[in-house]
C-alpha cells in the first residue's frame, strides 16, 4: 500500500505544513534527568505509551522502525492503518513518525519525540500535518481538530505518568 499524502517524512522538519493540510504542534514536559528521557524514549518507540492512552495498537514489530505497518484502533471501532516514516535514536533525543495508508480516516503525517534539552528538561513533541479522508472525518470540522489536539495533550499526560512510575518491570 502506497501512502496517501505526498511529503513523506516531513514532520522531520518540525513546523513544515503542506498546503491544504492542518499543522498540530504539542509540547509536554514531562520532568528532568537522564533516567526520564530514557524511560519515555522507551515508551514512545515500543508503543506503551499509545497503549496506555486506550488505543488499540496492532504494529508489525515491537519496536518502531521504518516500514512498519501499524493500525491504530480508536473507540474500538475506527481503524486507521500507518507505515512507520522514520526513527530517531539519539543520546538526547528519540521517537518516531508514521503516515496515513489507505483506510485512515485522515490523510498525513504525526511525530512523537521525546527530547532532553541541555537544561536536563524532557520535553515529549507531537507534531503533525492532516486533512479529512474519510467523509466522518470531514463532517466533524473543527472538531475533528480539537480531538487530535486533545489526543496530543493526553499523549503527554500519559507518558508524564509513566515516566513518573519509573522503568517497567
Amino acid at each position: 500500500m502506497s501512502f496517501t499524502y505526498d511529503d513523506v517524512g516531513a514532520t522531520r522538519d518540525q513546523g513544515f505544513c503542506p498546503p491544504g493540510f492542518h499543522s498540530l504542534h504539542v509540547r509536554t514536559r514531562l520532568g528532568e534527568g537522564h533516567d526520564v528521557f530514557r524511560r519515555a524514549a522507551d515508551a514512545v518507540l515500543t508503543w506503551e505509551m499509545h497503549r496506555t492512552l486506550g488505543v488499540g495498537i496492532d504494529a508489525g514489530a515491537d519496536r518502531a522502525a521504518p516500514g512498519v505497518d501499524v493500525t491504530v484502533t480508536l473507540a474500538g471501532v475506527i481503524k486507521a492503518p500507518c507505515r512507520v516514516v522514520w526513527t530517531v535514536e539519539e543520546p538526547r533525543r528519540a521517537g518516531w513518525a508514521y503516515g496515513t495508508l489507505p483506510g485512515h480516516p485522515e490523510c498525513g503525517e504525526e511525530s512523537f519525540v521525546v527530547d532532553r534539552t541541555g537544561d536536563g528538561t524532557v520535553w515529549l513533541t507531537v507534531s503533525a500535518f492532516s486533512r479529512p479522508a474519510k467523509w466522518y472525518a470531514k463532517a466533524g470540522g473543527p472538531a475533528t481538530r480539537g480531538f487530535q489536539h486533545a489526543y496530543a495533550r493526553r499523549c503527554g499526560s500519559v507518558l508524564r505518568q509513566l515516566c513518573e512510575q519509573g522503568p517497567k518491570d
